[in-house]
């Protein structure tokens, strides 16, 4: 298949009667997923149901709900941008995001299930009571999840501008402010029951759809991946180096190291993000969480197939050069290759399965943030507010969680409405660094280390999240390269594009000085205290509601 016969069978797909079939279908979701919330919403007064749906779901609901919480809009989007680019390199990412997942079933599922009630905060909080825990642990938890909150958000309207066909600033900007508003909406009624429905929708889609894409793209090759990666290479612009690694980083100093810090950025960063553990504490049991998981990482891998299909298709029906014109970063490389797999002559059916994925996109979109908005949201009710306050009644404290939703939903839109004209970039990096370096060895050390004390715990949460503050100003991702958040300008001066491969170890080595710095005393309570309910974390001997 020659380019321009692919470019053709985009083109076919702008006609006004397409875009008025995915605008019907994207209406026709929104209200859909928002009576579901409605209709599966809590009582006003019942804050288990509202925070963990009562353990109400299926260990296949609730697998393929953590599953739709794992891969958001930024996975499919810019994994598929990355594959399609970089080949080799962002197949590697893929399978790291499965890897992630797998560390997440065997080594922290079931303490997280067993120590926490709600929150990240009554993890951490269950060996080491006080507000300070709590309040840090609520900042870490925002400040892991709101820039990827603004990449989501703030990619919507330039999705939805490629989807439909407009190019107004003042159309995007106002796609941002009212599906934002239906985001918070979601996780402020249907609490997590209401995004858990949502989730299993996105992902039953996702899947299909991608699948059915995959399949199309295969036929058109033969059935032969061979010669699909074959094309891809030749189209790529890089040849035979599009197949083997080191093409993300390759204009770096170090691009071996580089890729050891994404990988372990993402390996460790994915898995511990709150939106994703806080699917943990929604199982009644340590074996229900092990069968959620045995659902939830199928499911992610078997996308990774399906993405590096798609993206591969991408590049090799259209081209590298095309996807990169259409976005930089490749963001639209999924939906381009979607739409090539069809070929010059689309029929109906055809059409149909497009506005099916377009859909999916746009359901992963409103899911991911509203799943975020919703952990946020939780933290800031149960961690800060009520925690603070004391003896809150029930229903005020559901009255403040959904007023939290708000609380975080609000400024998102508007920071996001302030970034949409800059590379994202910097922004999904951050999420994971800030996952990676300082959430990841809180969770280590305070479900596994006895001598782990407040100063240490502490420490982790705060160094880590400044740290990586810190260093991420200095990568090339912010300034330095024309794909930067800022490319006029260059205060480049980190070696890697993620921190990961330094702010990970100090995350560590925070938690380690901070506890050394406690004195032996304190150390040695401490391991009085996670003896006490040692066989409870690690197997569940005990479930307390406290």
């Amino acid at each position: 298949m020659t380019t321009t016969t692919a470019t053709a069978s985009i083109t076919s797909f702008s006609s006004s009667s397409a875009q008025a079939m995915s605008l019907v279908a994207f209406t026709t979701v929104a209200t859909i997923t928002l009576l579901l919330c409605v209709m599966t919403g809590p009582d006003g007064d019942d804050l288990d149901e509202f925070y963990t749906g009562y353990g109400s779901l299926s260990p296949m609901r609730n697998g393929l709900a953590i599953a739709g919480d794992y891969i958001s809009a930024a996975t499919v989007l810019g994994t598929g941008g990355i594959i399609a680019l970089t080949g080799y390199d962002g197949v590697v990412l893929a399978l790291s995001t499965v890897l992630s997942l797998m560390l997440l079933m065997f080594l922290l599922a079931e303490p997280l299930r067993n120590a926490g009630r709600f929150t990240m905060g009554d993890v951490l909080a269950r060996r080491m009571p006080g507000r300070a825990v709590r309040i840090t642990a609520c900042t870490a938890t925002i400040a892991a999840l709101l820039p990827m909150m603004l990449v989501q958000l703030a990619g919507t309207g330039d999705l939805l501008a490629f989807i439909l066909g407009f190019t107004s600033d003042s159309l995007k900007t106002g796609c941002i402010i009212g599906l934002g508003v239906l985001m918070i909406s979601y996780a402020a009624i249907g609490g997590m029951k209401g995004t858990a429905l949502i989730q299993i929708l996105k992902i039953v889609m996702l899947l299909g759809s991608g699948l059915a894409v995959a399949a199309l793209i295969l036929h058109r090759f033969g059935w032969d991946p061979g010669a699909l990666f074959a094309a891809a290479a030749k189209n790529s612009g890089a040849g035979p180096s599009f197949l083997h690694s080191g093409l993300e980083f390759a204009g770096g100093p170090a691009p071996r190291l580089d890729m050891i810090s994404s990988e372990l950025t993402v390996v460790l960063g994915g898995a511990c993000l709150p939106h994703v553990t806080m699917r943990m504490y929604t199982a009644n049991s340590a074996r229900q969480v092990r069968r959620s998981l045995s659902w939830a990482v199928p499911s992610v891998a078997l996308f990774v197939p399906v993405i590096t299909v798609v993206g591969f298709g991408a590049t090799a029906l259209i081209g590298r050069a095309t996807v990169a014109a259409a976005d930089p970063q490749g963001n639209t490389a999924y939906l381009l290759g979607s739409r090539a797999a069809f070929g010059a002559e689309v029929s109906t059916a055809e059409a149909l399965l497009f506005t099916t994925v377009t859909t999916a996109i746009f359901l992963t979109l409103l899911a991911s943030v509203a799943g975020m908005i919703l952990a946020c949201a939780n933290s800031l009710a149960h961690d800060v507010f009520a925690a603070h306050l004391r003896d809150v009644p029930p229903r005020r404290e559901m009255t403040l969680a959904r007023l939290s939703a708000l609380a975080v939903g609000v400024p998102a839109i508007l920071l996001a409405t302030l970034v949409q004209h800059h590379s994202l970039q910097p922004l999904v990096t951050l999420s994971f660094c800030i996952g990676a370096s300082a959430i990841a060895p809180a969770l280590v050390y305070g479900l596994f280390w006895r001598r782990y004390t407040r100063a240490g715990l502490l420490c982790t949460l705060i160094g880590g999240t400044v740290t990586v503050l810190v260093l991420m100003t200095g990568t090339n991702l912010v300034s330095g390269s024309p794909a930067a958040a800022f490319p006029n300008a260059d205060f480049n001066w980190f070696p890697f594009t993620t921190t990961g491969l330094v702010s990970i170890p100090l995350g560590f080595a925070y938690g380690w000085l901070g506890t050394l710095a406690s004195g032996r005393r304190k150390a040695a309570e401490q391991r009085r205290q996670y003896e006490a309910v040692e066989g409870w974390i690690l197997a569940g001997a005990v479930r307390r509601n406290g």
